[in-house]
């Protein structure tokens, strides 16, 4: 528990840190960025000690919610000490330490036997949640900016934002990774999931290939037709829904209702 408590600690003070420093000024200092660091290594941490304990790699909810916290607080860690999107941590940080502490409190559970290829699905579908999950936050803010900009108001938080041409590039550029991995998952899944289709696991596939399908479709509208702005985030948000449905939706109800594993 040490390992979640610092890792806790760290996050909260970056996200203090962030905040006041946005709130004074508009631009994040950089003094957020160790005690960030410092958390991502204990979250990091307190996984490996589970692994440890569990004799193999934990993958129920509460374990696999975290890591998708820690992916996505690893990202935004990587582009926010570059750049003005630090602000992303204001909220990522707290979501990844919640998840932490959820983790924490629920408990390892004793992993079952992976072989390389099934371990190889499973960190190309953490990675692609993770990724996918921060281009979600990305439409939200850039939703949050265009419906300020469309109806003249001036706050002081859009001084933390990067410019509007700015956040949508990140974003396709983030859904494009995010595609990629999430490609990744399909096909290692395809090739070394057993019984793909059969009836625990039908409502996950089929949800997976048409959320990959909408977010494939986006990034074929943005390169053949321009989308942004509205369309984008549209499009964004409604993919993601069906990715979390097919993941974590499909995970709550056959772990923590009917206590069977995926």
């Amino acid at each position: 528990m040490v390992f979640a408590f610092v890792a806790l600690a760290c996050y909260l003070l970056a996200t203090a840190l962030l905040v006041r420093s946005l709130a004074q000024g508009g631009d994040a200092s950089r003094g957020w960025i160790a005690p960030a660091g410092i958390a991502l290594l204990f979250h990091a941490g307190f996984h490996a000690a589970a692994w440890h304990e569990a004799a193999g790699l934990d993958l129920h909810f509460f374990a696999a919610l975290s890591l998708v916290g820690l992916g996505m607080a690893t990202l935004t860690t990587l582009v926010g000490s570059g750049g003005r999107m630090a602000a992303l941590g204001g909220v990522v940080f707290p979501l990844a330490a919640g998840s932490l502490m959820g983790y924490a409190a629920y408990g390892h559970v004793r992993a079952e036997g992976l072989d390389w290829r099934l371990q190889l699905h499973a960190w190309c579908a953490l990675l692609a949640y993770a990724t996918l999950a921060v281009a979600a936050l990305l439409a939200i803010m850039l939703w949050v900016q265009e419906r300020a900009l469309r109806q003249r108001q001036v706050h002081g938080w859009r001084r933390a934002l990067p410019p509007l041409t700015e956040l949508e590039t990140l974003l396709f550029r983030t859904i494009a990774v995010g595609f990629a991995l999430l490609t990744a998952t399909l096909l290692t899944g395809a090739l070394f999931v057993e019984n793909l289709f059969a009836q625990h696991l039908i409502h996950k596939t089929v949800l997976s290939v048409l959320s990959w399908l909408a977010f494939g479709w986006l990034l074929l509208g943005r390169w053949r037709f321009g989308w942004r702005g509205q369309t984008a985030v549209r499009w964004t948000l409604s993919a993601m829904a069906l990715l979390l449905l097919a993941f974590f939706g499909s995970k709550f109800v056959l772990e923590l209702v009917l206590h069977r594993t995926v």
